[in-house]
């Protein structure tokens, strides 16, 4: 019994592969593109000959595609994220070469909505929500900003401006010039001509007291 049923569909596959092979081989040939605009190509789509061992073939970068099929072979087009598209080789073709203009429609699918939930149970999301540390509010913010630690610490890690810098130069030559400036009395020239006037400025007052 089962010999005769393997025979059957030996006979039945061979029966349907000569049909096949007595239908007229043709050249089939075309262009992909988009249905909602005729200048818009969609390369690389997937054509598949469900009538002869659903043989697959690509369309190239520009949505050209060639290759042997047979007069009434069933192919379809599929591309991701377009709906797919069935065309029948028509019979008796004379020129033996097939030409078509292939329109795929631009398909949306709308996914259901999905929520994440961090918490498994709502025991725990209680335990985080009294545990969990509010964010400080601006008042608070300017606060710490304007702590002298903070302000310390800032002052240790953060490098110098440029106004800071030109200022800091500004005191720097001020105090270089200030012990640049030699004292007059460490001049012993100074001293003399200090004795010259003391001396000086007495006779002048001798002068006036004997007169």
């Amino acid at each position: 019994m089962k010999k005769l049923i393997g025979l059957l569909f030996l006979f039945a596959a061979t029966g349907a592969l000569a049909q096949i092979k007595e239908r007229p081989i043709v050249q089939f040939s075309g262009v992909v593109h988009n249905a909602d605009s005729a200048k818009v190509i969609v390369p690389y789509v997937s054509i598949t000959n469900t009538s002869w061992q659903n043989q697959v073939n690509l369309t190239n970068y520009e949505g050209y595609f060639s290759f042997v099929a047979h007069e009434q072979d069933t192919i379809r087009f599929t591309s991701v994220g377009y709906a797919p598209v069935t065309v029948i080789i028509p019979a008796n073709i004379p020129s033996k070469s097939y030409t078509l203009r292939v329109a795929l429609k631009p398909q949306i699918i709308n996914l259901p909505v999905f929520h994440v939930f961090p918490w498994a149970t709502t025991e725990e999301f209680r335990k985080d929500f009294i545990s969990m540390k509010i964010a400080d509010d601006d008042l608070e913010i300017a606060r710490k900003n304007v702590n002298r630690s903070a302000l310390a610490a800032m002052a240790r890690t953060l490098p110098r401006d440029g106004p800071e810098i030109y200022n800091f130069q500004d005191f720097h030559n001020s105090v270089v010039n200030a012990h640049s400036t030699v004292n007059p009395l460490l001049n012993p020239f100074n001293w003399g001509a200090l004795i010259k006037e003391i001396s000086e400025g007495d006779k002048s007052r001798g002068v006036t007291n004997s007169n």
